[in-house]
This record gives structure tokens, sequence and C-alpha cells, in this order.
């Protein structure tokens, strides 16, 4: 049985642990705000994208003048894997889910005889690969250092990755985030991005001339398309987080109390054992006199 001194010192520590836990709970309530806000704001533009290239991407497809980050390489043999995580941890299941749906989609690849490549964003998705998975890492991007998540970001991972694709590295590439729903809720996602994949469109009946032509306009915005979709997959990983975090801080707040509550409990029980046994010693004294 701890003594009095353990307890109170475990009571002292437990509570101190509280004061930083709540304390990260309202640091993350305060970025998940603009967090927030960036990533839904980011969302009506990325499909407005979408649609545009998927417009010009319908009248070109399959014609042998198509870009080649819209027809690709012909081939479907290797796979680059742009796993998308946090620098940090104390996120709950934040990077593990992602890292999960990232680890499945490599396992399939693999049994169907695919040649699998993987990229890390994060250092906590490169962590938790390197265990299983380190001979399929072919590189790493750090994000220690940025503060805060701007298109620079983004343009230069679609750079590092377009640059992969135009060296013949691999044939498909799909980037893994966590897409933000609320606090509690984010969706691990696979999106791929190369080659840029092509939706059905409506026949709206109306008909467009292109000044220039379909395949020059695509030339060009399929790169920013890339960068686009990248940027919306930091920017609803980063509200994921922040979302994530606070929940599993309120978590750990909570759980911190209740076990305050309970030591407290046995501190007073210990305590009134040891008074109870002196009044016994004295009492027991007093009458052997």
């Amino acid at each position: 049985m701890p003594s009095l001194k353990d307890l109170k010192n475990r009571i002292t520590s437990v509570k101190n642990t509280r004061k930083i836990t709540k304390a990260m709970q309202m640091v993350a309530a305060a970025k998940l705000r603009r967090a927030q806000e960036a990533a839904e704001a980011a969302r009506p533009y990325a499909a407005r994208m979408e649609a545009v290239v998927n417009g010009l991407a319908a009248s070109v497809a399959g014609s042998d003048s198509a870009p080649r980050l819209l027809a690709g390489t012909g081939a479907d043999k290797v796979h680059l894997l742009v796993v998308m995580t946090g620098e940090r941890g104390l996120a709950g299941g934040f990077n593990s889910s992602i890292v999960k749906l990232a680890r499945s989609h490599a396992q399939e690849l693999l049994a169907a005889g695919k040649t699998v490549k993987i990229l890390t964003v994060g250092k906590k998705g490169r962590e938790q690969l390197r265990r299983d998975m380190s001979e399929y890492m072919v590189g790493h991007v750090d994000m220690s250092e940025i503060k805060r998540i701007g298109y620079d970001t983004a343009r230069d991972i679609a750079r590092l990755v377009m640059a992969r694709f135009d060296a013949g590295e691999f044939d498909v590439a799909t980037i893994f985030f966590n897409r933000f729903q609320s606090v509690i809720s984010q969706i691990p996602t696979a999106q791929q991005i190369i080659p840029a994949p092509v939706a059905d469109v409506a026949d709206t009946g109306a008909v467009y001339d292109y000044e220039p032509s379909e395949e020059a306009i695509l030339a060009d915005l399929l790169p920013r398309s890339i960068a686009t979709q990248i940027f919306t997959a930091l920017l609803e990983n980063n509200a994921s987080f922040n979302g994530a975090q606070m929940s599993a801080m309120d978590n750990a707040t909570r759980n911190a109390g209740d076990m305050i509550d309970k030591l407290t409990i046995e501190f007073n029980r210990s305590r009134q054992a040891v008074i109870t046994n002196e009044l016994i010693e004295i009492i027991s004294g007093a009458e052997a006199l």
C-alpha cells in the first residue's frame, strides 16, 4: 500500500499533467477555428478547379495530344503513395488512421504484383511506416520548420512529385490525408492525383471554343490542379489534426480529473486509517496505565 507521501506526490503530478493537457486543449481549440475556416474556404476553389479540369479533359481524353499528366504513362505498374501526416503526436488516432489506410492500400498493390514507392510528408507517418515498410520508402518532406501552411508549401511538394513522374519513377500517384468533418470526426482519404482522374461530365448542350487549344490549357492547368489538391489536403489535415488534438486533450483532462478524485479518496482513507491507528495506540497505552 503506498504511503501518504507517495499518494500526495502522485496527486500533485497528475494535477500538473492536467494543467498541461488543459493548456494544449485550449491552444488546439484556438488553432482549430482558423484551420477549419481555411479548409472550408479552399473547398469551393478546389471543386471548381476539378470541374474545369474535368470539362477540358473530357474533350481530349484518349487523344494522342493529351498532356502526360492526364494520359499517364500507359502503364499501371509503379505506384507512388504520398502519405501526409502530422509532425507531432498527442492527437488520438489522427496519424495512425492515415498510416493504416496507406499501409492497407500498399499491401493490396503488392498482392496484385505492383511496385510500391512511399513518399512521406510529416514525421509521424515516416516513423510508423519505417517499422515495416522501410524498403519501399523513397523520400521524405520535412514540415517541422513550417509554421503556417501556404500555397508555396503545396507547390514545392507538387513539383517534387511531378519531377519524379517526369523522370519515369512511377505511373500512378495517390495522396493520403484526413478530410476534416468535425472535431470528433476525420475521414481518412485516398485521392489519386497522377494521372488526373477524369469524371463523367454532364452534357449541358453548350459548345465552347478554347483559345489556345484544350491541350495547351491543360498543360498549364494540370500542374496547378495537382498543387491545389495537395494544398487542400494539407489544409484538411491541419484542421483534422487540431480537431483530433483538441478532442484527445479534452479526454486526457477528464481522465486526469477522475484519477485525481480516486487518488484523493485513497489518500483520505489512508490518512484516516493512520489517525485511527494512532488513536488506538493512545487509548491502549492509557488503559495499560
